[in-house]
């Protein structure tokens, strides 16, 4: 069983004392490949040390989360856009909307926003969305660059099942973790009107951990009971959910 985390911050400090083995132990659970989203540039080297460490089963994005862009902005897109020239990339991610901390730089988290995009569409790359207390501004420029050339994941999609829909209309599949084994997180209650074909799975790691392990650092290992769940959302053996999950990750990623 082959298993895919399409959203995992292995890089982070959280890690620091014990990746070897946190790697190691995902690895034994199945899986295999690791997407790595970019926060800023702080944590280019990071993730790059993550890359070499394990070079057939981490994969790299490039990109400026939104709760990071600050007064600096410009300079960290400048950053954003050096790396793409220089490397290959698998996404530019993580980019999106946060609203839930901090609305002061709602103008230019937008701004940065239809960046990326357009940089996502110059490399002919896929984008990996953070929304957070954000869905309408989201959308708004999702609608404004809507096309063939438009393509991504929704990451720790938590909305409705409206909402779902509206973000697979953008060709965006969504990225379903531990949020749907909690009793208060409501996505389990329409997920089995999703397509299958429309969901990969990721961990957050080091955040948001599913139950039973709620409230401690997450880690890919944890993906197990994400498929336990959805296995039964979807009535399906949990060998068919990693098996189609991973191949959804694959028409995203292009690997």
């Amino acid at each position: 069983m082959i298993l895919t985390d399409t959203h995992t911050h292995l890089y982070a400090s959280e890690f620091d004392s014990d990746r070897a083995e946190t790697m190691q132990r995902a690895l034994d659970s199945g899986v295999t490949r690791f997407f790595v989203p970019a926060i800023d540039s702080t944590s280019t080297k990071a993730m790059y040390a993550l890359e070499a460490s394990y070079p057939q089963n981490v994969f790299l994005m490039m990109g400026l989360h939104p709760t990071y862009v600050k007064e600096n902005y410009l300079q960290e897109l400048q950053h954003v856009k050096e790396q793409l020239a220089k490397r290959k990339f698998y996404a530019v991610g993580e980019i999106g909307i946060d609203l839930y901390w901090d609305s002061t730089y709602l103008k230019e988290q937008q701004a940065v926003f239809r960046a990326q995009i357009k940089l996502a569409k110059q490399y002919k790359l896929p984008i990996v969305i953070h929304c957070r207390e954000a869905f309408d501004a989201v959308f708004e420029i999702l609608e404004e660059e809507k096309g063939a050339d438009l393509f991504g994941i929704f990451h720790c999609f938590t909305g409705n099942h409206a909402q779902a829909l509206q973000a697979i209309s953008y060709n965006m599949k969504l990225g379903i973790g531990g949020v749907v084994t909690f009793k208060n997180g409501k996505i389990d209650q329409f997920l089995n009107q999703i397509p299958l074909e429309q969901l990969v799975l990721e961990t957050d790691s080091p955040y948001l951990a599913p139950l039973p392990y709620r409230g401690k650092r997450n880690e890919s290992s944890y993906l197990s009971p994400i498929v336990k769940k959805l296995a039964t959302i979807y009535n399906l053996s949990e060998e068919e959910i990693a098996r189609k999950t991973t191949e959804n990750s694959k028409v995203i990623f292009g690997i």
